[in-house]
């Protein structure tokens, strides 16, 4: 039985292994699927929800400040006195053993206490901060679910493109050898041939190697393995500009919807609170106070006897001096509420700089995408002129190759384009605080189970 050259057999595997990949299974996971998993599986989005879920606790302990405080107190003791006493006959020592107990019942009423006040009103900033952090981290959650989902995506296009081009190169390879062999070729056709075929080799074991990272990170963040993905409809796929329109008008939303800005906000308000509670500490302070007691043999003098006491009245505490150190934590609060005030503004000017990024990204996206169908559109149309012109003689191997080569480039950089406005509709509408789960699902509608059909073919419009 005749052997297959190494490097036919280098391309049987390739092809074997693009088979692989496009012949898929019926179900395939998509975005949408894809962020539900991650939501319930990445240990990051957990640890925020808990951390969430410990600042809202703030909030009810604050308030639990203000509400009567009771308690009860009581005491059960074995005394043993011994006195001694000087007399003209002497000393004179006495011992006196007895039981003593008390029990003591009291309320507590706040009725003026600044700092209370100040203290629930930094709670409820604190939890409006903590849920703006968990939504900002529920937010980064959906980018890097969607960052894995279409590398993931682009890098099986890439190896079906470099799995297509080496059959490709190959058969110009078979070719150039038979005409060799028959007199009409030459030698250097042969050797270019070969030397594509290595190169598209060694680029097919590094798109390998990358589908497999990239299903990697995308696993470790949903928190399974998963079969397939589904993948970008390309033939109904239309990109739009962003809606609305104006750049002013996108601005304007993420500064009044952006959960980052809204945590900052609600920092700034945290702090503007601290400065209040700092100041109560020169104000005074009143209780209302009620009380229940009884206590028997209280003391030596009261042996066996028992006392009943009942009273209601106010505490007034009023601060005189603390060595400055209220007037030191004033200060304090002041710096903080300016530093916080500051981020904020850092923060709000970032967002600005975000939201240009992304909506310059969409808009220059569609375009983009337009220009790399027609030159798609283009490269195929010389490929094919540059096999028929080789056919009749006026074109080499070369020339064939180089259009081959062309046609995979504008292929990968035109799925690219499309993966990549995906990307910038979703971190727009992320950093303009749109709810996340149509976030998805608009990218998600975009999404079809795939077909066993060329990813060359896909990616072409």
């Amino acid at each position: 039985m005749q052997k297959l050259p190494a490097f036919r057999i280098k391309a049987r595997t390739g092809v074997a292994l693009a088979a692989a990949l496009l012949l898929t299974p019926a179900w395939a996971l998509d975005l949408r699927q894809a962020y539900e998993a991650a939501e319930q599986n990445d240990a990051t989005i957990r640890s925020s929800r808990a951390g969430a879920e410990g600042m809202r606790e703030k909030l009810p302990q604050a308030r639990a400040q203000r509400r009567p405080n009771i308690s009860f107190n009581a005491g059960a003791n074995r005394n043993s006195l011994k006195s001694s006493t000087e007399t003209a006959l002497g000393t004179r020592d006495s011992r006196n053993a007895y039981n003593s107990n008390n029990q003591a019942f009291q309320l507590r009423q706040p009725l003026y206490r600044p700092f209370l006040s100040a203290l629930e009103k930094q709670a409820e900033a604190q939890v409006d901060g903590a849920n703006a952090m968990l939504e900002q981290d529920e937010q980064s959650l959906v980018l890097r679910v969607s960052q894995a989902y279409f590398d993931a995506l682009l890098a099986r296009t890439q190896l079906s493109l470099v799995a297509a081009q080496k059959l490709t190169y190959t058969s110009q390879l078979d070719s150039a050898t038979k005409g060799f062999k028959a007199g009409t070729g030459m030698r250097t056709d042969i050797d270019e041939a070969q030397a594509r075929v290595d190169m598209a080799l060694a680029q097919e074991l590094e798109a390998t190697q990358n589908v497999e990272f990239t299903r990697r990170r995308l696993e470790v963040l949903i928190g399974k393995p998963y079969d397939d993905l589904a993948d970008l409809d390309a033939a109904s796929f239309r990109p739009q500009q962003p809606v609305p329109a104006s750049l002013d008008e996108w601005t304007a939303q993420a500064e009044a919807a952006n959960p980052e800005l809204r945590s900052l906000q609600a920092q700034v308000d945290a702090a503007a609170s601290e400065i209040n509670k700092a100041q109560a500490g020169h104000k005074p302070t009143l209780d209302a106070v009620a009380s229940v007691s009884r206590s028997d043999s209280d003391s030596v003098t009261s042996v066996n006897t028992v006392y009943n006491q009942k009273y209601v009245g106010l505490q007034l505490s009023v601060p005189l001096y603390a060595g400055g150190y209220v007037s030191s934590q004033v200060r304090q609060a002041v710096a903080d509420h300016e530093r916080a005030r500051e981020a904020l503004e850092a923060g709000r000017r970032e967002t600005g700089a975000k939201v240009y990024e992304q909506y310059r990204a969409m808009t220059e996206g569609v375009l983009r995408i337009k220009a790399l169908e027609q030159a798609a559109r283009s490269a195929e149309v010389a490929l094919q002129s540059s096999r028929k012109s080789l056919a009749a003689g006026v074109r080499t191997t070369v020339d064939v190759l180089n259009a081959e080569q062309q046609r995979t480039l504008a292929a990968r950089d035109l799925a690219q384009a499309r993966y990549m406005y995906l990307l910038s509709r979703i971190r727009l509408h992320a950093v303009a605080g749109h709810d996340r789960w149509v976030n998805v699902d608009q990218a998600n509608a975009n999404l079809i189970t795939p077909r066993a059909t060329s990813s060359l073919g896909a990616a072409l419009p």
